[in-house]
């Protein structure tokens, strides 16, 4: 990489003292307080929107992290500041190429073309103090890489079917997931192996370009150069093209709490895909499937359950017993009299609320027509109707009609 890449020539020009509010002699402490200060004050998540403040905000934000980038670096400061000083003393006659206050050519009368300077640098020559100067401020020479920006893994969706019982009870399961992740190869930096990155031109590190959206508004786009990474390669990873991410096939143990709905989706924190550059996996979202009971149903924190009686019981009363899910028996007493679809209600018997208690089991009677009566029963059953023949049970749908 030439020692003129990423080179920013208005640096010169630029007073990053006075953009931290700090003296030239400032100490180390100063001008970290002083930027931790004006951070705060400016940052994008402190400002969010697109108005004309907030634009102006997050532009000193950018600014006051370009100067202590700078002078924030005992190496760094030094270089600059004897930078600075070669520049208001005229060291430089002529002024600098490209915007340093010079010609075309960068050297005036009897000075030396800067340019020259930083190609026999490049080339492996002893440019001497200043393309160490340079190279270090501007991208070339021993450029430090910068420090990549967490990112939080990716959400991963996943289902599961589980039993009615384990529903209501709770249960662990087994989850075969498989996953967006960091290329095994070149670990997620979409670079390949063995290469050395540079600073984003696109964005120029930021990770994000500002989009036009019509008119007079605009927004933050991730980079599409370096995809919000701050930095890229020239050759991109065989494995992943440069994308950065691969799959993972992994199998975690997950808690489905009890009392779980049919349908209902779980959230379990930091199960999903790795983050990158130290930041937090991403979430789990699994959405539950319940497999119904054959005798118990649900409604709500309730259980239902649908109970057969005969006529009999219904008309002279009866202590019936009827299942309870995981538990003994109970007697349901129906009073003489009962209509038929009536719902009993036995108390704690249903399923498990998160406060720790449970609801209650909806038992509801049906009468069961017999399809075949034997003789005793049939001759029974007519004896009934002619008892009761006096009393037609219709009488009242025609009255009104």
């Amino acid at each position: 990489m030439s020692a003129t890449d990423g080179m920013r020539a208005d640096w010169a020009q630029k007073d990053f003292y006075a953009e931290l509010g700090v003296k030239k002699d400032a100490t180390a402490v100063e001008i970290k307080k002083a930027y931790r200060k004006l951070a705060r004050a400016n940052h994008p998540d402190s400002h969010p929107g697109e108005s004309a403040e907030a634009r102006a905000k997050h532009e000193k934000f950018k600014k006051v992290a370009e100067a202590y980038d700078v002078v924030g670096d005992p190496e760094k400061r030094k270089k600059y500041d004897e930078m600075r000083e070669l520049y208001a003393g005229g060291g430089f006659r002529g002024g600098f190429p490209g915007g340093f206050g010079g010609g075309a050519g960068g050297a005036g009368a009897g000075g030396f073309d800067l340019n020259d300077l930083l190609r026999d640098r490049a080339a492996g020559g002893a440019g001497g103090g200043f393309g160490d100067m340079f190279g270090d401020l501007f991208g070339g020479g021993r450029q430090r890489p910068q420090q990549r920006r967490p990112r939080k893994g990716a959400d991963v969706e996943s289902g599961a079917t589980i039993s009615f019982t384990d529903a209501l009870e709770g249960v662990t399961i087994s989850l075969r997931l498989t996953s967006d992740a960091p290329c095994p190869d070149c670990n997620g930096t979409g670079g390949k192996p063995g290469t050395k990155p540079h600073v984003c031109p696109e964005c120029e590190g930021a990770g994000f370009v500002v989009a036009s959206v019509g008119g007079a508004f605009s927004m933050n786009e991730t980079c599409p150069a370096c995809g919000g990474r701050q930095l890229v390669y020239d050759e991109p990873c065989p494995t992943c093209h440069g994308s950065g991410r691969g799959l993972s096939a992994r199998t975690i143990q997950a808690r489905i709490p009890a009392g779980v709905k049919d349908g209902q989706r779980i959230r379990l924190r930091g199960k999903g895909a790795a983050g990158e550059s130290g930041g937090p996996a991403g979430d789990l979202f699994v959405t539950v499937k319940v497999s119904p009971h054959r005798l118990f149903g649900r409604k709500d924190d309730n259980l239902t359950l649908e109970v057969p009686v005969s006529f009999d019981e219904l008309a002279l009363g009866a202590e019936i017993k009827i299942p309870t899910l995981g538990g003994a028996p109970v007697t349901l007493k129906v009073p003489a009299g009962t209509p038929n679809g009536r719902t009993f209600r036995v108390r704690g018997r249903g399923a498990a609320r998160s406060d720790g208690t449970r609801g209650d089991l909806l038992a509801t009677v049906e009468v069961q027509v017999p399809a075949v009566l034997d003789t005793e029963a049939r001759e029974a059953v007519e004896a009934y109707r002619a008892a009761t023949s006096s009393r037609p049970l219709r009488a009242n749908l025609f009255k009104d009609a």
